[in-house]
């Protein structure tokens, strides 16, 4: 019989996270098979969800004795917010009727995505004769069953959990203070004074820790040295993150540092040093691998032959427990020499890892992940180490229910919330001039980061503004676009600088500022030089929260020959797709044109904390303060933006402070 939870916070916590993750389980679902019956390819493909057609490349076994299925794909152009397809994502093939609907032949699993090729994690059974029969091929985004089985089953332990992830969760959802260790500070000298002392929080955490980065501070670096003191004292720990790419990151810099590092999974950047860490390229390197290779072989060609004898099942028996003692021996071997096991949150949940446990788990990218996915690696640590912002993107979440209701709400935010005293800030940041810095500082961090000497003045021209608003209330309509209709106001103008709704998926767009934020940009790369610009590799990132203006910025480009000679140095893509990245001109779109103030998921401000710290020197914002205006962030933003070159203004400056109730 199960023991109940004693603490009734936790049990609250764990009941309504697990009917949130339902909402969000049934409207996904429900999303897919809408897509399926109803959504026709082409508008897949725009999601990014699908690719069609693909052709058939090969099949083969990989070391690990699954039969992969490879396709290859071409693109016209790359979209760097497509970051569907990765591996462990489930995957459906198609073929279309004639009718023109999408008819699922057979499902898979993504094991790597490389060079225009995916490859795909496929049964015997599922083969068949599919790949060869008429009509053309294609490969969409499946349901995800399994990762919220697992988060499913991950609560339901949590919830009648014994032992220490029993006192991990009665300690997080509560408000008693985590246990330290009595250890000595330690001095790193290459780190700065906050680095430090997260570095030194982490090693004296008994419970849990937060290393919480604010954008250019240097989290990855902390995170990277604490995981590396911590392995003086430990043999081996734990190292997760949401994304295949945040996990990809974290290995790349540890391994800088000549740890061994096992990444369970196929990382999204292939690199030879990335794929040396992977496990199944350890496996295929093991001097045993020849061995179990032929031993594979002739199980399977013992399997495909119709002779069914008593000898011949007793060889096969006497093969598969030989294979599995190899199996067992390399295995041991690969996992005895890593000092980190580095896997996404649900990739911890791979049967490789079954039963394994370590002293200190760290999840990066922690304010991305869902509540429950974070819980998944947790039951695996005997103290737990986060680091990210939730200040900036949090959880992804697609049904409005639960993200209204708190799904979007990570566990980083809640241990920070809960246990404040837990939370190590980094306050130096390394990458925007002060002006750029100062007002999501004074808004999001209290005002409590400071920006380093070295970036802190610099910009690209003399006596240039670092921070610029582009006010379409007050401006003229740009040239008129035919492909767009203008909507008329209630005298029967046309509206200028109005969004509209645009396309088959209905994206947001607002065409005579997508022409005006073209227009400013090339006006600033005129007054710098397109010269300079080339000598000097000056990248430019222009932004905007909507996918449908990214599309429509990205054709303005793409076809004006203004652009023709520096058009590799320019990145157009959305606002989470510029997460964790960076430029030195950063122009942002805000789109949202109306007279009832309505914004949507702009209200959501850390999105705009994302769009805002990418630019390292030059800030252009573009939008209408009209509609902006009912807000009290953007509100504060615009005037802190027209008092930025007056830097004699107190620091107490009244648009400064945030003020949540003011709304």
């Amino acid at each position: 019989m199960s023991r109940k939870i004693i603490n009734r916070n936790a049990s609250h916590f764990i009941i309504e996270q697990r009917r949130l993750l339902t909402i969000e389980y049934e409207q996904e679902k429900k999303s897919f098979s809408e897509a399926v019956d109803k959504v026709g390819v082409e508008r897949l493909v725009e999601r990014g969800v699908a690719k069609f057609p693909v052709a058939w490349s090969r099949n083969f076994y990989n070391s690990l004795n699954q039969r992969i299925l490879e396709v290859a794909f071409s693109s016209e152009e790359e979209d760097d917010d497509d970051r569907h397809f990765e591996y462990g994502r489930p995957v459906s093939f198609f073929r279309l009727r004639d009718d023109g609907k999408i008819n699922i032949i057979f499902n898979g699993t993504i094991s790597y995505v490389r060079d225009g090729h995916i490859g795909v994690i496929v049964s015997e059974t599922s083969m068949m004769d599919n790949t060869s029969s008429n009509g053309e091929l294609g490969i969409m985004l499946s349901f995800d069953e399994t990762s919220y089985k697992m988060m499913f089953d991950t609560l339901t332990r949590l919830e009648n959990a014994r032992g220490r992830l029993g006192e991990l969760r009665d300690l997080i959802y509560s408000r008693r203070v985590p246990e330290e260790y009595k250890v000595p500070d330690i001095t790193l000298s290459y780190l700065n004074r906050s680095q430090q002392l997260a570095v030194n929080n982490v090693l004296r955490a008994k419970d849990v820790a937060i290393v919480h980065g604010p954008p250019g501070t240097g989290k990855t670096t902390a995170l990277v040295e604490a995981i590396y003191e911590t392995l003086r004292k430990e043999s081996q720990v734990l190292v997760c993150a949401q994304s295949n790419s945040a996990v990809d990151l974290i290995c790349e810099r540890l391994a800088e540092r000549g740890i061994n590092v096992l990444r369970i999974g196929n990382p999204s950047r292939v690199t030879d040093r990335m794929l040396a860490s992977t496990y199944e390229r350890r496996f295929e390197s093991h001097p045993d691998y020849a061995d179990l290779w032929s031993i594979r072989k002739a199980i399977r060609e013992i399997r495909s032959s119709r002779r069914r004898t008593d000898s011949i099942h007793q060889k096969l028996d006497r093969l598969k427990a030989r294979a599995t003692e190899l199996e067992f021996r390399i295995n041991n071997d690969i996992f005895r020499e890593a000092r980190v096991i580095a896997a996404t949150l649900v990739g911890s949940g791979h049967k490789v890892l079954a039963g394994m446990k370590f002293s200190s788990l760290f999840i990066d990218e922690a304010a991305q992940a869902l509540e429950a996915a974070s819980w998944i690696p947790i039951d695996k640590a005997g103290r737990v180490i986060l680091a990210g912002d939730h200040y900036q993107l949090p959880p992804t979440v697609k049904s409005y229910e639960a993200f209204r209701q708190g799904l979007s709400v990570s566990l980083m935010e809640r241990i920070a919330d809960f246990h404040p005293e837990s939370v190590s800030l980094l306050t130096v940041q390394y990458r925007m001039r002060s002006e750029i810095m100062e007002f999501p500082n004074r808004w999001f961090y209290q005002g409590k980061m400071e920006a380093a000497r070295e970036v802190a003045d610099r910009s690209i021209l003399d006596l240039d503004s670092a921070v610029e608003w582009v006010d379409t209330s007050r401006m003229a309509s740009a040239i008129s676009d035919s492909s767009y209709s203008e909507k008329e106001n209630e005298s029967g103008e046309a509206e200028t600088y109005a969004e509209k709704l645009w396309g088959p998926n209905g994206g947001r767009v607002n065409v005579d500022e997508a022409l005006l934020t073209i227009s400013v940009l090339l006006d600033y790369l005129k007054k710098i030089g397109i010269k300079r610009v080339l000598e000097e590799k000056i990248d430019i990132s222009v932004i905007s929260p909507y996918k449908a203006q990214v599309g429509y910025l990205r054709k303005l480009i793409k076809h004006s020959p203004d652009f023709k000679l520096i058009r590799k140095l320019i990145t157009v893509n959305t606002v989470d797709g510029f997460q964790g990245r960076e430029s030195d001109i950063v122009i942002i779109s805000l789109v949202r044109s109306n007279e009832k103030g309505d914004i949507g998921f702009l209200r959501d401000y850390r999105r705009m904390n994302v769009a805002i710290t990418r630019a390292r020197m030059k800030l252009i914002i573009i939008g209408n303060m009209q509609t902006l205006g009912h807000h009290k962030f953007f509100r504060m933003m615009h005037a802190y933006i027209d008092h930025s070159r007056n830097r004699e203004e107190s620091n107490d400056a009244p648009y400064a402070h945030h003020d949540e109730n003011a709304e």
